[in-house]
C-alpha cells in the first residue's frame, strides 16, 4: 500500500466528479437564450454555490498513488482534451447568437460575455495550464490554443520558464509581494509578462546559438493563434464580436491573475546572495484541500505538490498536511473574491505571512528586501 505526503494510504481514482466543470455549458446557454436574471447564475455558481458546497462537504485529505500510469488516467485526460472544442463552440456560438439570433440589451450582452470570461478563465485557463505542462506535443498544442482563446498565449512561456524556476523571487512577475494589492500585482503582470516571456525565450534560443527572430520562437506562434481567433470573431460577429471577444479574454485573464495572486502571496524563498535562492519547497505555496473547488479547478489548489512535481497529472497531485505547507482557510473562489478588497485581504493574510516567516525563517530579522522582493537579480543570458 502506497503512503502519501499526508501520511495516509493512497485513495482510489474516480474521474466522473471532475466532469463537474462541464456544468458551466448549460448555464451559458441558458443565459444566452433567456437573458435577464439567468445571467447571474454563472458568477453565483462559481463564487457562491461552490464555496457553500466546500463548507458543507469539507476537505478531501486523501491522496492517490502518484505512480499511477497514464493508461489508467484516460478519462481524466479526456476531460482536458474535449474542453477546447467545447470552448470554441461556446465562445463563437455566443458571439453569433448575440449579434444574429437574440435581442439582448447592451448590459445583458456584457453580462453574458462576463460569464463567458469567467468560464474561459475558471475552466479554460486551468485546463490549458494542465496541458502545457505535459511533454507531448498534442497536449501542449491544445494548451496553446486555449490560451490563444483568451489572448494570453505568452503565459505558457512565462509560467514554465519564469514562474516555476523563479517563484518567490524578484524575477517572477506573478509572485505577489507582501502588502501588495491585487490591483498593483495585476498591472505588473499585464505590463511586464509579455516582455518577461520574450526574454526567457530569447535566452533559451541564445543557448542554442540562435537569435529571437526565428519561427522557432513560440512567441510568434502565440501571436499568430491570437490573430486567428480575433479574425474568426470578426467573421462571426463583425467588429462588435471582436470587442466582445477581447472583453471575455480580459475577464479570463483577470481570473487567472487573481489565482496567481492568492497562490503565493507574500511567500519568498531564502536569498543566498549574488542573486541565488534556495530551491523551491512545499511551503512556498498556499494550499487548499477543499473538496468541491478542488474538483472544479482540477486540483490546482494542491499547488505545493504541483511546484514540486510540475509534470504530475492533476488527479495524482498530493495534498500535504498543515505541518508542511501553509493552508488557505477556504478554497480559491472566496479567496480570490477577498483579494479584490485589499484592506480585508491584508487584515486576513499579512498576519499569516508574518507567522509563516517566524515558522520557516526565524533567523531572518530584516525583511526589508523580501517585503518588496527588491533584491537585485542578474540579467538572463542573451
Amino acid at each position: 500500500m502506497t503512503m502519501t505526503p499526508s501520511g495516509m494510504a493512497s485513495a482510489p481514482l474516480r474521474a466522473w466528479p471532475y466532469w463537474i466543470t462541464l456544468t458551466f455549458v448549460p448555464l451559458v446557454m441558458l443565459a444566452v437564450l433567456a437573458g435577464g436574471w439567468t445571467i447571474w447564475l454563472i458568477p453565483v455558481y462559481g463564487w457562491v454555490l461552490m464555496p457553500l458546497l466546500d463548507t458543507v462537504l469539507g476537505k478531501n485529505l486523501s491522496n492517490p498513488d502518484p505512480d499511477t500510469p497514464d493508461e489508467d488516467l484516460l478519462w481524466f485526460r479526456l476531460l482536458t482534451w474535449v474542453w477546447l472544442p467545447v470552448e470554441i463552440v461556446l465562445v463563437y456560438g455566443t458571439l453569433w447568437a448575440l449579434t444574429h439570433a437574440v435581442d439582448r440589451t447592451p448590459a445583458e450582452t456584457l453580462g453574458i460575455m462576463f460569464g463567458i470570461g469567467v468560464t474561459t478563465g475558471t475552466v479554460g485557463i486551468v485546463y490549458a495550464h494542465e496541458l502545457f505542462h505535459k511533454t507531448n506535443r498534442f497536449e501542449r498544442n491544445l494548451g496553446d490554443l486555449l490560451m490563444a482563446l483568451v489572448l494570453y498565449g505568452h503565459f505558457r512561456t512565462e509560467h514554465n520558464l519564469v514562474h516555476h524556476p523563479w517563484v518567490g523571487t524578484p524575477r517572477d512577475t506573478v509572485t505577489a509581494r507582501y502588502n501588495e494589492s491585487f490591483y498593483r500585482a495585476f498591472a505588473r503582470a499585464l505590463f511586464t509578462g509579455f516582455g518577461s516571456a520574450w526574454r526567457a525565450e530569447k535566452a533559451m534560443l541564445a543557448r542554442r546559438g540562435q537569435g529571437p527572430w526565428t519561427l522557432r520562437n513560440p512567441i510568434f506562434k502565440y501571436l499568430a493563434l491570437q490573430a486567428l481567433f480575433l479574425a474568426l470573431a470578426w467573421l462571426v460577429a463583425g467588429w462588435i464580436g471582436v470587442g466582445l471577444f477581447v472583453f471575455q479574454a480580459f475577464i479570463a485573464v483577470w481570473q487567472l491573475e487573481l489565482t496567481n495572486y492568492v497562490e503565493h502571496y507574500g511567500l519568498t524563498r531564502r536569498h543566498l546572495g549574488e542573486g541565488k535562492y534556495e530551491p523551491v519547497r512545499a511551503h512556498h505555496s498556499w494550499d487548499s484541500a477543499h473538496r468541491v473547488s478542488g474538483l472544479l479547478l482540477i486540483n490546482l489548489q494542491r499547488h505545493a505538490d504541483h511546484h514540486l512535481h510540475p509534470l504530475r497529472r492533476f488527479p495524482l497531485l498530493q495534498v500535504y498536511d498543515e505541518d508542511t505547507v501553509p493552508m488557505l482557510p477556504t478554497g480559491y473562489p472566496p479567496m480570490t473574491f477577498l483579494a479584490m478588497i485589499p484592506p480585508v485581504w491584508r487584515r486576513m493574510f499579512n498576519p499569516k505571512v508574518r507567522a509563516w516567516r517566524r515558522r520557516y525563517y526565524p533567523d531572518i530579522e530584516d525583511w526589508s528586501d523580501y517585503k518588496t522582493l527588491s533584491t537585485p537579480m542578474p540579467r538572463a543570458a542573451g
